[in-house]
């Protein structure tokens, strides 16, 4: 049993395929066949249950793929580790969020102060971070919803009010507050499912036994400001938003709801090797963004 043929066995687990894990592998199908064969004549059991060309991990492969995440990731880690050591001010962090904006101002102060580490980014749903930090390809998450799994150490950042932003010249903007009912025949413009807007705005009108009538949904929550600014519908937006060059080009509007409310929360994997570049983001991260959130 060698490393090698733990990495393949980890591909072709998380795919479920052959055909894909040896694409992301860049390896020949029949060599990826081959190597899964010899590890489970080795282990003396099927890993994968086979219906034809399909496979699926059996319970004897989702135990053994545990260990296998844990015994790469502890060498990931030694690797880093000792890189890190190595490295001297150099080296690279790697961060996850929904939406990138928010993160551009402590970004550029970090690059100011360590121009010679390298900043990979990722924007991501809570769901994806969740495999991002397991399979060690990010160190932290800026997350606006829980990201929920093994081993994750998570630090409130803050809790801020959400507010409802509607464009100049509509009805609304006659008030400064309205509740869910107010807003049943109003263009909503949101994310698709996944992203903490849209949580948010399906639970409000849940709560109501209503549903919310969306008329534009991306993947892009920065976005939504700009729609409203064209006039296009309403939508939700964090009281983070007031304090931006553009706040005033909607007008904003309190929701009498329950818990209308965002928590930023920065998470990274408790039992992974934090790089000294990483820690000096998480604290320029906590700092930056810990503060209240006063419109």
């Amino acid at each position: 049993m060698d490393l090698l043929a733990l990495r393949h066995f980890q591909v072709v687990a998380r795919h479920e395929h052959i055909s894909r894990a040896a694409a992301e592998l860049r390896v020949a199908q029949p060599s990826v066949s081959r190597t899964i064969g010899r590890l489970e004549r080795e282990l003396g059991v099927p890993l994968f249950d086979r219906t034809g060309r399909r496979i699926r991990l059996n319970a004897h492969g989702r135990a053994f793929l545990r260990r296998v995440d844990r015994a790469l990731g502890e060498l990931a880690d030694a690797r880093r580790e000792i890189a890190d050591a190595e490295a001297m001010g150099h080296g690279t962090v790697a961060v996850a969020a929904e939406t990138l904006l928010s993160l551009t101002g402590t970004l550029a102060a970090f690059r100011a102060a360590h121009p010679r580490v390298a900043i990979r980014l990722f924007q991501a749903t809570a769901e994806e971070m969740a495999r991002l930090l397991q399979a060690r390809e990010v160190d932290l998450c800026v997350a606006s919803q829980p990201v929920t799994g093994p081993a994750l150490h998570r630090e409130e950042l803050i809790r801020e009010e959400v507010f409802l932003a509607v464009p100049h010249g509509h009805p609304l903007t006659r008030r400064d507050r309205v509740t869910v009912r107010d807003l049943v025949d109003e263009p909503f413009i949101s994310t698709r499912p996944g992203h903490w807007q849209r949580a948010l705005l399906d639970r409000l009108f849940a709560a109501e036994g209503l549903r919310p009538a969306i008329t534009c949904e991306g993947d892009e929550p920065g976005a939504v400001h700009e729609l409203i600014t064209a006039g296009l519908g309403v939508g939700l937006l964090p009281a983070m938003s007031r304090l931006s060059a553009h706040a005033t080009s909607v007008a904003w509007l309190r929701i009498e709801a329950a818990d209308c409310v965002r928590t930023l929360t920065l998470v990274r994997h408790a039992d992974t090797y934090l790089p000294s570049a990483a820690r000096r983001l998480a604290d320029l991260l906590v700092r930056d963004l810990s503060e209240d959130v006063r419109p």
